[in-house]
């Protein structure tokens, strides 16, 4: 077939279509067509052989629908006898664009995801092309290899390479990308794997300080940490700083590694009632890449530490979200009020007659007339009114405005109005405490200096970091990767974030009982680390009284056990603190057992609903239990003898196991009743819930379940009566149903089973584990 080379010739220079506002590479310049220089021509015809022909594109449409369509519909389903059948007319084809994006056949098939026909397909197409064909680029200067680790096929990717392996060297997203980055970015881990295994360890062509770093962060992300672990071991000058915010937020890969299964049998028994995992476990990739990355950081000035740690400062990143209005908010009302504060200065100095005569106290000079302290009262409340009503309408004006975490208008706004109130009320104890005293004037002009100096620095907003690794590791309940940290820098113990709170505040707020535990590892140093306040004057125990956010409650079955492991946590840190802050109160006037019970309320009501709800269903199915096992000790199988009134096989040693299991079921099911009784007329006071709720309800379906286990046994041994000479296998079939039955309700009720026994004799470990972490090193393995 010779119509694609002919439209090829006619075409002429329009074959090849290159984008100068978007070069095909890195090293390739924006070229202008009219100014360009005998260089730039050079390199763009250089460049035209790695780019596929566009003539079935640029032709009629007739030949896109006769030869583009068929081959696009062959690749996409990877039909290699549909292929075949055009490609053999013309073998040329395979170096054809066949869609606008400038994609060729092996372009398509590398982009479809693994399937059984996609390594077969992309096998026969590569074995007809030559090795510069594979190097051929879309208009995104995307090779086919660089789709393929897109799409994860590592088989396609082997077969590409196989061919030709200067592919591994050739960026893609229009040079910035190599196939192996883009294989981490997309976390297909085999594709990673096998291209690092070819890459001479990132010492090829086209690799650089920077792309090594970008590829280092994506295979972090991507949880390929044994990847990551030998780029930094190889090329230990990277920087390594960002990895640490990364690990941070991955508490999960620092999860242990057990030897066997009976280590893993042993630790799961213990945790289910909680206690601490006794066997020693290996180290995790992700541990071994943080110590070899934390210690070369460790190694740096403290300063520079600090830095790595805190991350970047909100300001930058929220100014960047805030819209245009919001920043000008902002700077208007900064504006506002330090024009204010300088006018109530002024004004001030007028009143007293300048700052020369400025008036002192304890002095021979006179303290003021009281005229001076009426015109500064007035003008005091003159100017608080004033600047109140002046903020609240520059709030006002933009109706767009949302309260939130990045709104500086709305939080300089709230300073300033405390500010406000505050002056107010001290300007009202002077009048009332220094009336008619010569002071009175001198006290009011230092009120005024006071709160101007005050405002002014309130209305500059402080550079805060929500970012910092340490405070994100605490929120995440990252226990093993704090460890890490401190045990090289133990000063780390002692770092606050933005409102003064320390890791073990974060732990407490977020409910990580890991983190917190680290204090029973550090002494008497807690001593000076439990009194910290933050910046609401909320101490500890405070903190432990705000109710946890839903994904940690969600951790533990029904509200009622939710309600208890609160007031487990509110008892432990009481028992914590120092005694003289366990009243203390914070901004808002409450002390921690005031903010408790407030923020608990809704919680006390949807535990009580929980458990009466959870009660009243178990009790009716222990009624019924109860009901039929009574029903069946008097109609006992085989009947009773005509003669005597006794059962016929009463002699019979499986009659005996009968009866006793129907008695035992008829027990319990009625021990189960009285307990579900006593949830349901129980008082729900909060102390309730920390232990007499969670055992009564831990009773009641222990009972339950048992009572379900004898009546089924109660069944099978019926049958065992009634068929004990003939038809053997009738009673042996019922008997495996029956024991498939209570297998299902332990099933279905195992996480409430387990949560209620880990509640109720397990809670007594969540605190004070016996295995060391901050300063213990596990036994290598």
């Amino acid at each position: 077939m010779q119509m694609p080379m002919q439209m090829m010739k006619e075409a002429g220079p329009q074959l090849i279509s290159i984008d100068e506002q978007q070069p095909l590479s890195h090293q390739q310049q924006q070229v202008n067509g009219r100014a360009a220089s005998f260089a730039n021509s050079r390199r763009l015809k250089s460049n035209r052989r790695n780019l596929p022909n566009r003539s079935l594109i640029a032709a009629q449409r007739e030949m896109y629908f006769k030869f583009c369509v068929p081959l696009y519909e062959a690749s996409v389903k990877c039909d290699w006898k549909a292929a075949k059948a055009i490609l053999d007319k013309d073998p040329g084809l395979v170096r054809y664009s066949i869609t606008e994006n400038g994609d060729t056949t092996l372009h398509v098939a590398a982009s479809v995801k693994t399937s059984k026909q996609v390594e077969k397909f992309v096998k026969n197409l590569v074995d007809m092309m030559k090795e510069e064909d594979l190097e051929l680029v879309n208009e995104k200067s995307n090779t086919a290899l660089y789709l393929a680790a897109a799409a994860g096929n590592v088989k396609t990717v082997r077969i590409m390479v196989e061919k030709n392996r200067g592919l591994l060297t050739i960026p893609g997203a229009r040079g910035q990308m190599m196939p192996l980055y883009s294989a981490a970015l997309y976390g297909n881990y085999e594709v990673v794997k096998y291209l690092y295994e070819n890459s001479n360890e990132l010492s090829d062509d086209g690799w650089n300080h920077q792309n090594r770093g970008w590829l280092l962060e994506k295979c972090v992300e991507a949880d390929m940490f044994d990847v990551a672990l030998q780029i930094v071991q190889k090329h230990p000058k990277l920087e390594t700083g960002n990895l640490l915010g990364i690990l941070a937020r991955k508490p999960d890969a620092f999860s242990k590694t057990k030897c066997n299964v009976i280590e893993r049998t042993v630790d799961s028994a213990y945790a289910l009632i909680g206690l601490t995992e006794r066997v020693y476990e290996k180290e995790s990739e992700a541990l071994q890449l943080l110590k070899t990355v934390w210690e070369d950081i460790a190694k740096k000035p403290r300063i520079e530490i600090d830095e790595i740690l805190q991350g970047s400062p909100d300001s930058i990143k929220q100014e960047e979200k805030l819209t245009s209005e919001k920043v000008v908010q902002t700077l208007q009302l900064q504006k506002l009020i330090s024009e204010l504060l300088d006018k109530l200065d002024v004004e001030t100095r007028s009143i007293m007659g300048g700052p020369s005569n400025e008036i002192k106290k304890d002095t021979g000079v006179d303290s003021g007339k009281p005229d001076q302290a009426l015109q500064l009262q007035k003008l005091i409340s003159e100017h608080l009114v004033n600047m109140h009503v002046e903020t609240q309408n520059m709030i006002k004006q933009d109706k767009k405005s949302v309260s939130g975490k990045g709104d500086h208008a709305l939080e300089l706004q709230k300073r300033i109005s405390e500010h406000i109130i505050s002056m107010h009320v001290n300007t009202q104890n002077i009048v009332k405490r220094e009336s008619g005293k010569k002071d009175q004037v001198w006290y009011l002009q230092k009120l005024v200096s006071k709160h101007i100096t005050k405002m002014c620095v309130a209305s500059t907003l402080k550079e805060t970091h929500s970012s910092r690794v340490l405070f994100i590791a605490a929120e995440m309940g990252n226990t093993k990767f704090l460890v890490e940290l401190i045990r090289r820098y133990p000063d780390l113990m002692w770092k606050v974030n933005d409102y003064n709170q320390t890791i073990f505040h974060i732990a407490i707020k977020d409910r990580h009982e890991g983190i917190y535990n680290l204090l029973y590892e550090i002494g008497s140093m807690k001593d000076l680390i439990t009194p910290l306040r933050d910046a609401d004057e909320n101490n500890m125990l405070h903190l432990a009284g705000k109710s946890a956010t839903k994904e940690r409650l969600a951790d533990v079955s029904g509200a009622a056990l939710q309600m208890q492991r609160e007031l487990l946590w509110f008892k432990e840190v009481r028992n914590m603190i120092p005694p003289s802050y366990r009243e203390r109160r914070n901004k808002d006037g409450l002390t921690p057992r005031e903010l408790f019970t407030e923020e608990h309320k809704e919680l006390i009501v949807e535990g009580e609903k929980w458990m009466k709800g959870t009660a009243s269903q178990c009790m009716v199915v222990a009624a019924l239990i109860a009901t039929i096992v009574f029903a069946a000790a008097f109609t006992i199988p085989g009947g009773y003898s005509q003669n005597y009134g006794i059962p016929i096989f009463y002699r019979r040693p499986i009659f005996v196991a009968f009866v006793v299991a129907d008695a035992i079921s008829l027990f319990l099911s009625s021990a189960s009743i009285l307990t579900f009784l006593s949830i349901l007329t129980s008082r729900y006071a909060e102390r309730d819930f920390v232990d007499s709720l969670p055992r009564k309800l831990m009773l009641g379906l222990t009972t339950l379940f048992l009572s379900i286990t004898t009546m089924m046994i109660t069944f099978s041994v019926s049958f065992f009566i009634l068929y004990h000479k003939e038809m053997k296998w009738i009673p042996i079939f019922i008997s495996v149903f029956a024991i498939t039955s209570v297998l299902l309700y332990v099933v279905l009720q195992y996480h409430l089973l387990a949560d209620v026994i880990r509640s109720t004799y397990g809670s007594k470990y969540l605190f004070k584990p016996g295995k060391q972490l901050l300063y213990y090193v596990n036994p290598k393995v």
